[in-house]
């Protein structure tokens, strides 16, 4: 049987470039993938893009109303694989829906996302909540902070100050200097006091 995979990590830990990574090696072997993205996501467009270069266009830029096992059981239904960039974007239905691909069309499905938003609540993304209650296979991509430790916290800065409040998602709006960094817990309480 197909298995649906949850594999999340902070910001930067490399989720995009492993599914573009996933995505080659099936292709070079001849198979093919659909490649899906939650059109909350609204940078790039339909691009996939990595911070160290390699990009690709997806194959489905979904709303939060698309059902997902129906696009995939009409178009997709042949592919060797589903790969689902910015998964903390699902629906809990849309990652059900995933869930019966692999069991109803046998096809496994990748998704690559974040467990916690900024606030370190894992009730602002309710696509990451479900994929980690229902996944055959859950990983851990990790990555490092600004120090050197291990980091599992995404943080937003707004014109390079640090904030723990705002709406759960914000993409750039030209305006406003948005930025995410991956940082370790000691890192988080020093800015929250002010020390960095």
């Amino acid at each position: 049987m197909a298995k649906l995979y949850f594999r999340y990590g902070a910001m930067g830990c490399g989720k995009t470039m492993q599914l573009l990574q996933v995505a080659f090696n099936y292709e070079e072997r001849g198979h093919q993938v659909c490649v899906m993205k939650p059109n909350t996501d609204t940078k790039n467009g339909k691009k996939l893009l990595t911070r160290i270069g390699p990009e690709r266009e997806t194959d489905v830029c979904f709303s939060r109303q698309t059902d997902l096992f129906q696009e995939i059981a009409e178009r997709y239904a042949g592919v060797a694989c589903v790969l689902v960039d910015e998964a903390q974007f699902l629906t809990r239905e849309q990652a059900d829906q995933l869930m019966q691909v692999t069991i109803q069309l046998d096809i496994p499905v990748m998704a690559y996302g974040l467990r916690l938003n900024f606030r370190q609540e894992d009730g602002g993304f309710e696509g990451a909540t479900r994929l980690l209650q229902i996944a055959h296979d859950i990983e851990e991509l990790k990555t490092i902070c600004e120090c050197g430790h291990k980091a599992t916290c995404n943080c937003r800065f707004l014109d390079g100050h640090f904030v723990q409040d705002g709406p759960d998602v914000l993409i750039d709006d030209g305006k406003t200097k948005i930025e995410y960094r991956a940082l370790c817990p000691a890192c988080v309480e020093a800015y929250k006091r002010g020390d960095k």
